[in-house]
């Protein structure tokens, strides 16, 4: 229902295992790459653990993309087998013919036996990956270790991947189950999301459904987390709930009350009562402040400020000291932080018109520090997020108007722009080297919005645009004010949709070869169709890791972003060093 509003190609927040949205997590990455270890071993076992909805299926899925053609897999995702059952659930993957040895374990082996010893001739090897295997009994568990004896003179015939919750590595303890245990040669456990990790996952479920918009605010991600304490599966379930009732409501960005309403639809609200030790404590707690109040010297003002639930709690006799914003950490507070995907802001004065060449608007420079920005008087703070975006919008020679365009992000991909909104620090700005929308926070604590245009790397400087006048700050005072979480443009390529990962096909192949011929002064490649071959994907890796990416061959923002520098000139920088690479 809500994917044409808010211009997704696909819905994000499915619960099936696709590995295409698998989020590579810096443990998901280890997890994968524990998986690929064991299997090069060639022999053992291998395992991996987690509890419900953490990803153990997706990486798995995700493997199996990644395995050589010259290898055979039998995925059994059902396990509640006895033994006799099992065997001819490995048997029907792998399309061995056990029909004159039905209901004997002994003729289910040599037929096993025979299929694993002709592969192993035509150079095949063959995996085993058992999912949920938490509900294996202790039998069925010891005839699969026997499953390993399997071999011949120098290597196993078959590998084995065992996939489950954490029951399993309590059975796996068992003193019947050691042999088994002692024959695991890569074992690791899935955990939750952290709190970053979550704002990423996020971020790459919407990407890879189509959009680059932001479409979850801050204290909606926080909520987030709280409420599903960093599952994936749970977050794809509120977060699928929460852009539905987005889009019921006809806004452009999810906040923290909506997620409350989507959890309170899948999840319930059912009130639980107070632990009897947790009341107990409460109880003394009242009883000793109570004793204070009566027996400490002015304890009668000690005694008025307690209350009993329910009572109204009196107005304190003096005006607190204002403390800044910045200090006090908000809990469960209302949304009052202006939306990074939609501008809201009075009519303005308009901007340079379209057509302008990219930061060919050069408003005077003035030299200031953060501590001493000030907004105007009777300007509001919250004017200078959709004021910054203008002005971002004119470093790549675009007029932008918040008053009829507030979605930014679709405003931009209508300029065959994309939007980048990511945890990111100076360094990593100065890495994309684009222009970009910053937070910051000035010394009494305010939260106000600006554009960072260019950074100075040899003087130290760099200049930003706020309220349409240019201020020059040093780089050391910039690191102190910015926030986490930076929007950056970048221009699209023709048919972006989503990251390309290897083996994929996309028209996006034949633009990166064509980019990657132009760097290298060759002629480009004569392609067969549209697949992301090895070929290129070495290509890929070797940017990657000269550029300090994460190398793994998927071809996102970040990559797209440092290949455009390259390649294209007209497209506004940072900084005035011209990047190489060979």
């Amino acid at each position: 229902m809500y994917s044409h509003y808010f211009g997704f190609t696909e819905l994000p927040f499915t619960i099936a295992p696709d590995p295409r949205y698998l989020y590579l997590s810096a443990q998901h990455r280890e997890a994968l790459a524990n998986l690929l270890y064991g299997i090069n071993c060639n022999g053992g076992f291998v395992l991996l653990t987690g509890d419900v909805g953490t990803g153990k299926t997706t990486v798995c899925r995700c493997l199996l993309e990644q395995l050589p053609a010259s290898t055979e897999v039998a995925f059994i995702l059902n396990p509640k087998y006895g033994i006799t059952e099992l065997l001819e659930a490995i048997c029907d993957e792998l399309k061995i013919d056990y029909q004159h040895s039905r209901n004997r374990i002994k003729g289910y082996i040599d037929a096993l036996n025979a299929h694993l010893l002709a592969a192993h001739a035509r150079g095949v090897n063959t995996v085993l990956i058992i999912d949920e295997a938490q509900n294996l009994g202790l039998d069925v568990l010891e005839q699969i270790r026997l499953l390993t004896n399997l071999e011949t003179s120098s290597q196993k015939l078959l590998q084995i991947i065992l996939i489950g919750q954490p029951e399993l590595l309590d059975k796996l303890a068992r003193p019947e189950l050691r042999q088994l245990d002692q024959r695991i040669t890569a074992r690791y456990h899935l955990n939750a999301l952290t709190r970053a990790e979550l704002d990423a996952y996020v971020s790459h479920r919407l990407a890879v459904g189509g959009s680059d918009a932001p479409l979850f605010s801050r204290a909606a991600l926080r909520r987030l987390h709280r409420l599903t304490r960093g599952v994936p599966r749970m977050v794809n379930i509120l977060c699928d709930r929460a852009l539905l009732g987005a889009f019921v409501e006809r806004r452009n960005k999810v906040g923290w009350r909506i997620v409350n309403q989507a959890a309170h639809e899948v999840l319930g609200s059912r009130p639980r009562p107070m632990p009897v030790w947790r009341m107990a404590l409460f109880s003394l707690f009242l009883l000793v402040l109570l004793l204070a109040g009566f027996l400490y010297p002015g304890g009668r003002d000690i005694a008025a400020l307690v209350r009993l639930p329910g009572q109204e709690t009196p107005a304190p006799a003096a005006t607190p000291v204002p403390v800044p914003e910045a200090s006090v950490a908000p809990v469960a507070a209302p949304e009052v932080e202006p939306d990074l995907l939609v501008a809201s802001l009075e009519p303005t004065a308009a901007g340079p018109a379209e057509g302008l060449t990219p930061a060919s608007y050069e408003p005077m420079p003035s030299r200031s520090g953060p501590g001493d920005w000030r907004w105007p008087e009777g300007t509001d703070l919250a004017a200078t997020e959709p004021m910054a975006y203008q002005a971002l919008f004119r470093a790549w020679g675009i007029a932008y108007d918040p008053t009829t365009a507030p979605v930014v992000c679709r405003f931009a991909r209508s300029h065959q722009l994309g939007c980048l909104l990511q945890p990111v620090d100076l360094d990593e700005l100065l890495k994309l080297n684009q222009p970009a929308v910053v937070s910051l926070n000035n010394a009494l604590g305010q939260r106000f919005f600006a554009t960072l245009l260019r950074i100075d790397t040899q003087t130290g400087v760099a200049t930003l645009e706020v309220a349409g006048e240019n201020r020059e700050v040093d780089l050391a005072e910039l690191r102190v004010w910015l926030n986490d979480r930076q929007l950056v443009l970048w221009r699209l390529p023709p048919g972006y949709q989503a990251p390309l990962r290897p083996e994929a096909n996309s028209p996006l192949v034949s633009w990166l070869d064509q980019r990657f011929a132009q760097l290298q002064k060759r002629p480009p490649r004569t392609l067969k169709g549209e697949r992301y071959d090895e070929e290129l994907q070495l290509l890929v890796l070797s940017f990657q890791h000269h550029y300090q990416l994460v190398t793994d061959a998927v071809v996102g923002p970040q990559t797209l972003i440092q290949l455009s520098a390259l390649t294209e000139p007209d497209i506004p920088r940072l900084t005035a060093t011209e990047p190489e690479w060979e």
